[in-house]
């Protein structure tokens, strides 16, 4: 490949290659989309022949066309497509189109959002979006945030950020001088039965371990058994243990489940350990115009995961860590001259690192502001309403129909279920979905049984598109 057109840069001939190749993307894009479904039904074994090649790395470059060529022949048709109405498997979104365009934009100009003199109006856009979103979940002036990878970084994040609080306040122990105090492996934090596995990496992450992680019981509606929660704390302080954290999960992977927050609190104050809520499903919900008072409580927490790239339909990766007290974020403040140099402060630039675990991050906050901006809270409610709306609708027609089995009511959009036949005929139906319909839903399971699962976060999803799926699913089983 010539020099000429490597870049975007202002010369004319540059902005022509990229608009050029830009465009013939889009096209190739849209050209992909033939029918409704959410993928084309390869097996694992026929796709990976689908794709080979000999050399990914070749002597000399193909060039654009036969490369674009390439994709539209081996890799676009095969792409899952999450916008497919057919597709509810996981708390994997669709993107909506304006956020789409976002990604364009942070690709191009592909600032990093460490230091100020490498993201300027980047990292004042993310200081806008972070404290707009702390006044969204409640937190005072006091309060801070930082985007993150994702909702496992996010846990993580507040596990680390909990456990060096819990150190400084209550021990008056310095791990970041000193490291882990000797009674560290007294720690315990605790969290549901069914609540995501970044507690326990986190954990073992931070030297704690697994046997750090204390896995509460659920009640009949899948959420924490605060009763339950508070037994195992007292016999862990009679044990001579020490709690230091609980993290209340808003929103499970499964059930969509909400842990009772004012409970936990109330438990965290009375033993001097942080609140955090992985509300990286549920945080959405307070923008619903119907269901917003489920997620009320979560202006007492200490800490928040929102993630943006399940609920909120934007695309991977688009996360948040909030702090009900910035301060707290000392612990990733760590002095370097080619990045946040002391004056830097003194004369009002701003420097993201010191809040993040991450050195180089990219511009998701423009996902944000761009998509805020453009629907408004009154666009937002109606996504959200309209997918806890279908939730609600699917499970009373599976409540209503003897041929199926159900966990729990759908508190956001999540619904587990089951044919009521055996384990093998719920694997074959869900298997037969995906490459004999191009529909792909989840599996997950219950008491030792397989079920599956809608995960609903596309509001393109009509009632009489649910009433089909079901009655496919009866005749596949």
């Amino acid at each position: 490949m010539s020099k000429n057109n490597l870049l975007l840069t202002n010369k004319p001939a540059d902005k022509q290659a990229f608009r050029d190749i830009v465009i013939r993307t889009v096209d190739a894009i849209l050209d992909s989309i033939g029918d409704t479904k959410a993928y084309a039904g390869l097996s694992p074994y026929d796709l990976k022949h689908a794709i080979h090649q000999e050399y990914i790395l070749p002597e000399s470059g193909i060039g654009f066309d036969n490369v674009l060529a390439d994709l539209q022949r081996q890799i676009l048709p095969n792409f899952l497509r999450t916008s497919s109405t057919d597709y509810m498997a996981h708390l994997h979104s669709p993107a909506l189109i304006e956020s789409i365009a976002a990604e364009l934009i942070i690709a191009a100009f592909n600032q990093s959002m460490d230091s100020w003199d490498q993201a300027p109006v980047a990292t004042e856009v993310e200081v806008e979006v972070i404290r707009a979103l702390c006044d969204l979940y409640g937190f005072g002036a006091n309060a801070d945030g930082v985007f993150t990878s994702g909702g496992s970084q996010s846990n993580i994040s507040a596990l680390f950020y909990a456990r060096d609080w819990y150190c400084n306040a209550k021990l008056t122990h310095d791990i970041k001088k000193s490291g882990l105090p000797d009674c560290y492996r007294k720690f315990r934090i605790y969290t549901s039965a069914i609540s995501h596995f970044s507690s326990d990496k986190g954990a073992h992450l931070m030297g704690l371990g697994y046997d750090a992680v204390v896995k509460v019981p659920t009640d009949d509606k899948m959420r924490m058994d605060a009763t339950a929660l508070k037994q195992l704390i007292e016999t862990d302080v009679r044990n001579g243990n020490i709690p230091i954290c609980v993290v209340a999960t808003v929103g499970t992977t499964d059930y969509g489940s909400i842990d009772p927050m004012t409970d936990i609190r109330r438990l965290c104050d009375q033993y001097g350990m942080w609140m955090h809520a992985d509300a990286a499903y549920g945080s959405a919900v307070v923008l619903s115009g119907k269901y917003a008072e489920r997620v009320a409580d979560l202006h007492l927490c200490d800490s928040i995961t929102v993630d943006f790239h399940k609920m909120f339909l934007l695309p991977i990766s688009c996360s948040v860590i909030l702090l009900k007290d910035g301060s707290r974020f000392s612990p990733t403040e760590l002095h370097a001259d080619y990045l946040n140099r002391e004056e830097d402060t003194e004369d009002g630039y701003t420097n993201l690192v010191d809040k993040s675990l991450q050195t180089t991050r990219r511009f998701d906050a423009l996902k944000v502001w761009i998509s805020f901006r453009m629907r408004g809270r009154d666009g937002w409610a109606e996504i959200i309403d309209t997918c806890m709306d279908n939730a609600a609708y699917l499970y009373s027609r599976l409540t209503a129909d003897k041929s199926f089995e159900t966990v729990t009511a759908p508190q956001i959009s999540s619904v587990v279920f089951r044919l009521a036949a055996s384990d093998e005929v719920n694997k074959r139906v869900r298997r037969a979905l995906i490459h004999q319909h191009g529909v792909v839903i989840g599996q997950t399971v219950h008491a030792g049984k397989t079920y599956l699962k809608f995960t609903l976060l596309n509001p393109l999803v009509t009632h009489e598109k649910l009433d089909g799926l079901l009655e496919l699913i009866k005749s596949l089983g």
